[in-house]
């Protein structure tokens, strides 16, 4: 824990090392030789000899410290700076809070709308006009988000920070939301980031992406890495020919458990739990590329933008542009807590209500399990709306325990077993369960309705969503009907020389299916994409081998998430393990 940063998870080093166990946190992505430089001495080389300079970058990086060792490092070879901030030219921060309101939903503590503002709007166009550069200079730099929208000539150096390392900061108060004079409480700053900051800079890094001269990873302030952009674009595109793992995070929580601790053991220990592994929560993850050992991470929408279409294919980028569309993560209680009972909103419900173009359709793999564990989904046969609400309203107000057997119909776990959650489903993992959520990406749009009792880490309740929720419940879910319409009855769909596949099949709500291959000692199975990404985790066995028919190779431990862009056209699983492996494919219907 620092000053800059507030949490136990390791910052990504600058050079790639060998990680205990067969899990890698650090996943990467091979720039070949000498592309990646790890020091301001180098940037300043690149940059010396043009008398204009843009650094542009990302909510969250703290470009004062950024422009103190660059201009050390200029200082060494002789260059006597003059810098310009891009702050100068943004409108006041009252104003900009103005701006921001009409998207932050009020008072509500989760909830907003996403900002379909630019970032243009955020600057004073007079202002803007006026940051020119000094002509006698040896070298100018103007430096700041939204710095590029100057127009200044000379290299456009950009400074990216993962997401993750955003929320650690200003859990730390380091740093503040876009335009904000000073940082407010995580959970506010948070709110401001999702429906604000990030889909206006997002936007903006899309538009600059094309012409970026260097990327700079900016997350360690003493010891950036970067490169030059073309070699980035140049990586971002043989990804989205083959398939890529994203950095995943992991996350402590008020139900959170032991089994990731356990099992992974290269990460931090001295947590009390750790209640997410986020393996593919792509509005926060990170792509890791290598070069020589050393690393360098952008944010996972890059190669979206550089080609999404690639990626996820013809017919879903047409649908969903450049929103990646599912996800996959853990949820661990191994020796936890329950998992709130929640539901998730329909598709009408979120996009008039948040603006989102998808929404949570969730799926519960059950990765492992301990016996007695139980999957909470739908309702007890009878139960009536109203009498519900009132319910969850007398526990809410008085501070007493729901009647959960009276109400919630519960199932028992088990391993292996895919439980199909479409929005409007009231569910919740019991204790003792590592799932494997699958999902359409959309990931803070909970409905809460009971929490058991429990606290957040911080020691307050978190909030409860009773009335979203019973304007979304799908109350005709309930008995029987969960039994057949959520739970997935597995059907052997295809079979070859050491391989079965079997179809695991989601609600006709769900936009996306799952698959499992189930392939024997020293087999191997041929995929094809058929024009559709897949996004894979091996779910038995200690390990695989993906290979593209692009000649892209991929190693897959257990329980690691890999995706095929749907531009590989087919690729090989090859069991690596000795004995048999199971390999879980989700793609879009």
């Amino acid at each position: 824990m620092s000053a800059l940063r507030k949490t136990t998870q390791y910052l990504l080093p600058v050079e790639k090392r060998e990680q205990p166990g067969n899990y890698d946190p650090y996943p990467v992505h091979d720039l070949g030789a000498g592309k990646i430089h790890d020091d301001y001495a180098s940037l300043a080389r690149r940059l010396a000899g043009h008398r204009q300079v843009t650094v542009d970058g990302y909510v969250g990086v703290r470009f004062d410290r950024f422009a103190e060792r660059l201009g050390e490092a200029l200082t060494a070879l002789g260059l006597r700076p003059v810098w310009w901030d891009a702050r100068a030219a943004m409108k006041s921060p009252d104003r900009i809070d103005a701006l921001a309101a009409p998207y932050l939903g009020g008072d509500d503590p989760i909830f907003g709308f996403r900002a379909p503002l630019a970032l243009a709007d955020f600057f004073d166009a007079g202002r803007l006009a006026r940051l020119a550069p000094d002509p006698a200079a040896e070298i100018n730099i103007l430096i700041g988000t939204g710095a590029a929208l100057a127009g200044w000539e000379g290299p456009l150096v950009y400074l990216d920070i993962p997401k993750n390392e955003i929320q650690f900061r200003a859990r730390a108060a380091s740093i503040a939301n876009l335009g904000a004079a000073e940082a407010e409480p995580p959970k506010k700053m948070y709110k401001r980031f999702y429906f604000v900051d990030w889909p206006v800079l997002n936007r903006h890094k899309k538009a600059l992406l094309p012409r970026i001269d260097c990327m700079v990873d900016a997350q360690r302030e003493e010891e950036i890495t970067w490169a030059e952009g073309e070699e980035i674009r140049r990586g971002l595109r043989q990804m989205a020919r083959n398939g890529f793992r994203v950095r995943p995070w992991f996350e402590p929580g008020a139900w959170g458990g032991q089994w990731i601790r356990e099992h992974i053991p290269a990460l931090p220990h001295d947590v009390p739990n750790y209640a997410w592994s986020f393996e593919l929560i792509v509005p926060e993850n990170g792509l890791i590329f290598a070069s020589s050992d050393k690393m360098l991470e952008v944010s996972f929408d890059t190669v979206m933008y550089e080609a999404g279409e690639e990626v996820v294919g013809r017919d879903c980028y047409a649908a969903y542009g450049d929103e990646f569309p599912i996800r996959m993560d853990y949820l661990d209680n191994f020796d936890g807590g329950n998992l709130s009972i929640q539901c998730h909103p329909q598709r009408p419900f979120i996009r008039e209500q948040f603006g989102e173009v998808l929404t949570q359709e969730e799926t519960y793999y059950i990765l492992d399990t301990r016996p007695g564990a139980e999957v909470y989904l739908g309702f007890r046969e009878g139960v009536v709306p109203a009498e519900f609400e009132q319910a969850l309203t007398e526990s809410f107000r008085r501070g007493t325990p729901l009647d959960v057997p009276r109400y919630i119909n519960s199932e028992p776990s088990a391993k292996h077993a895919l439980y199909p959650i479409p929005p409007a489903t009231l569910h919740s993992s019991g204790r003792n369960n590592l799932v494997l959520e699958i999902s359409t990406t959309p990931y803070i749009f909970t409905f809460k309705m009971y929490d058991w009792l429990a606290l957040d880490l911080d020691g307050k309740p978190r909030p409860l969503n009773i009335a979203r929720a019973m304007r979304n419940l799908r109350f005709e879910r309930q008995g029987e009907r969960v039994r057949q319409e959520l739970v997935a009855h597995p059907a052997l769909i295809g079979r070859g020389d050491g391989w079965e596949l079997w179809h695991l099949r989601t609600h006709p709500d769900h936009s996306y299916d799952v698959h499992r291959y189930r392939i024997g000692a020293g087999a191997e199975a041929e995929v094809a994409t058929e024009g559709k990404c897949h996004v894979l985790n091996l779910v038995e066995g200690e390990s695989a081998e993906v290979a593209t028919a692009a000649g892209a190779r991929f190693r897959l431990g257990y329980a690691e998430t890999l995706v095929i862009a749907a531009a590989a056209g087919s690729y090989r699983i090859v069991n690596t393990s000795g004995r048999e492996i199971m390999m879980v494919k989700a793609f879009m219907k």
